[in-house]
């Protein structure tokens, strides 16, 4: 075998070895989770992770993980959801029916194994504190489909949760972790999506804002928070950051050339847009300096007013074009 030889299958394996050891961070956490039986009450799973998990952030991941290979989304509730019931809180006994209702949610989520955001989060919440855990359901705005960027009204549409994990509050979202929505080909994809389980807040804080003022932390404003761009599980995945431009918001007219800056991408990667016909349109004057790619691409009038970027064929990130 040759030198160069030599090198690359050393650097291949070496590569296979990091991303093995990477990507099983939590795999012997999953791979028992998704071996478990079916329970006949919330309480015998709490306890089947407990026995099996000592520490916060197993239990936490292992609660994350069951959920999220067992719990699908109810789309029919999602697309025609039943009128929210209201409770005064003139009522005596406001809190208990608050409570109730809650419980509610919790087992019709568990014996069903179908539940829209409300539902997973409560799960969550409810598992965590059989097993020991401090937990906190969220209520707030998230950013799913490119109309989302820029809209004016802030909205409350989604739910997760906060735990506590060896002293650090950390962010959950197990709806997400289960799969998503395909809002452009309107079907369900289930697909187990790890990085939901404390993922970095300044990704999770991109997609997601909350109701509560406690519960903001470092996440800007509402504007801010609108008006990014729209950012996907590839572009988490990756660790990238947009230095350019500064919003999701572009201000460009017919065959304005707009700049790009993106960190942690690489010239390699096939990155490209659509055109009007869906055919893939690479970027322009690629560049890569210091981790960061610098690219442009000429805006097109008939593209619409959102462009979406893909890498190597999974969305990536999302901008919105407005004229000048």
């Amino acid at each position: 075998m040759t030198s160069k030889k030599i090198v690359f299958a050393f650097f291949f394996f070496n590569l296979i070895f990091i991303t093995s050891s990477y990507s099983q961070q939590y795999s012997a956490i999953d791979s028992i989770v998704l071996k478990y039986p079916d329970f006949g009450s919330t309480e015998k799973l709490a306890e089947r992770i407990k026995t099996d998990f000592t520490t916060e952030h197993d239990k936490a991941r292992a609660i994350y993980s069951w959920i999220a290979l067992n719990i699908e989304y109810d789309l029919k509730t999602f697309l025609d959801p039943p009128a929210p019931k209201v409770f005064s809180k003139s009522d005596s006994d406001w809190a208990k029916q608050i409570q109730l209702q809650n419980a509610k949610t919790v087992q019709k989520a568990f014996r069903s194994r179908k539940a829209v955001c409300e539902g997973f989060s409560r799960l969550y919440e409810h598992l965590a504190i059989l097993t020991g855990l401090k937990c906190q359901v969220i209520s707030g705005d998230a950013k799913v489909e490119s109309t989302d960027i820029g809209r004016r009204n802030f909205v409350v549409n989604h739910a997760w949760n906060s735990v506590l994990v060896d002293g650090k509050w950390i962010l959950v979202d197990a709806t997400w972790g289960q799969g998503s929505y395909d809002y452009r080909r309107k079907v369900l994809v289930k697909k187990f999506t790890p990085i939901y389980f404390d993922m970095d807040p300044k990704y999770f804080n991109a997609k997601h804002y909350a109701e509560n003022a406690m519960y903001k932390g470092n996440t800007g404003n509402k504007a801010e928070f609108l008006n990014g761009p729209l950012i996907y599980d590839e572009f988490i995945e990756e660790n990238c950051e947009v230095l350019m431009p500064f919003s999701g918001i572009v201000n460009a007219n017919d065959g304005d050339k707009i700049t790009f800056k993106i960190k942690n991408l690489s010239k390699i990667d096939d990155l490209y847009y659509l055109g009007k016909k869906e055919e893939k349109i690479p970027v322009e004057n690629s560049k890569v300096e210091n981790g960061v790619m610098e690219f442009q691409l000429t805006y097109q009038k008939k593209l619409g007013r959102f462009i979406e970027f893909y890498r190597f064929g999974k969305s990536f990130a999302t901008f919105k074009i407005i004229p000048k």
